[in-house]
């Protein structure tokens, strides 16, 4: 699998990625000590390459380095954390 090189806005919450001209993102809100990840949205053009996991692996990894919990409110975030119980210990 290739890796992806993923940025990071805190201000605007949103982690993306530039695939084949097509943008990749994850957009979160932070609350306190918690992020809520709202939306993981991979274009069909580039879709089925484990984008969206990196997104998601890119925010829990960024979530932790920052001492914050995680609620996963986007539907692939939390199937993704549930295939990836390493994260459990960060969910709200």
């Amino acid at each position: 699998m290739t890796t992806h090189e993923i940025a990071h806005d805190p201000a605007s919450g949103v982690f993306s990625t530039n695939v084949d001209g097509e943008v990749a993102l994850l957009e979160y809100r932070r609350e306190g000590n918690r992020m809520e990840i709202m939306h993981t949205g991979v274009p069909d053009a580039i879709g089925g390459r484990g984008i969206a996991g990196q997104l998601v692996r890119a925010a829990f990894e960024y979530a932790k380095a920052q001492g914050w919990h995680v609620h996963p409110r986007c539907s692939y975030a939390a199937a993704w954390v549930e295939r990836h119980p390493e994260y459990n210990q960060l969910l709200v």
